[in-house]
């Protein structure tokens, strides 16, 4: 059995950097490297949060969310981390906007659960008006299109989703210079 894990880009286009995610997903779409396991669905949500969280609904074992990520790091600096119920506090649902903290924490809202999820974020540079990414978060896609690819192989694998009592420690963020 293999888990059914949904790759989530979300940003604004319009944003400059904070199109990373959008941009990400559409390099994994079009990306001639092997091809992604059974059961992964790559969506680019751009700032449709009702989508998401609606698409969330159906079930998914994992969830990839990958945005740009004010970690606070240089421009184009990659973060990875899993993202936990504990982690996302309370937030309002915006239904016409994207706040991914007010999409997972209204989750339960609309019936549903918060899946196994990490988040692939890339530190941005500009995210005034402007279409197109700056260089230093361009340079950071193709290592982020990787990341997702090994994040979703082994998110994928055969096995039942792990339950609260048996699922592994969390993994701690790491971080990269691009």
């Amino acid at each position: 059995m293999t888990r059914a894990v949904l790759v989530a880009g979300i940003g604004n286009l319009f944003l400059g950097d904070d199109g990373f995610g959008p941009e990400v997903v559409r390099r994994l779409a079009t990306d001639p490297g092997p091809p992604l396991p059974g059961g992964v669905r790559v969506v680019d949500y751009g700032i449709r949060g009702m989508h998401l969280a609606y698409d969330l609904l159906d079930g998914y074992d994992a969830l990839v969310l990958v945005d740009a990520y004010p970690g606070g790091g240089a421009p184009g600096e990659l973060t990875v981390l899993e993202v936990g119920p504990d982690d996302l506090g309370a937030g309002e649902f915006d239904a016409h906007g994207m706040n991914p903290v007010s999409v997972l924490a209204n989750l339960g809202q609309l019936g549903g659960t918060l899946p196994l999820t990490h988040v692939v974020g890339c530190t941005p540079a500009d995210v005034e008006e402007g279409i197109g990414l700056t260089e230093a978060v361009a340079a950071a896609v193709p290592e982020a299109v990787a990341e997702v690819r090994a994040l979703v192989r082994r998110l994928s694998a055969a096995g039942p989703p792990p339950t609260p009592e048996s699922a592994p420690a969390p993994v701690p963020a790491r971080t990269r210079r691009s």
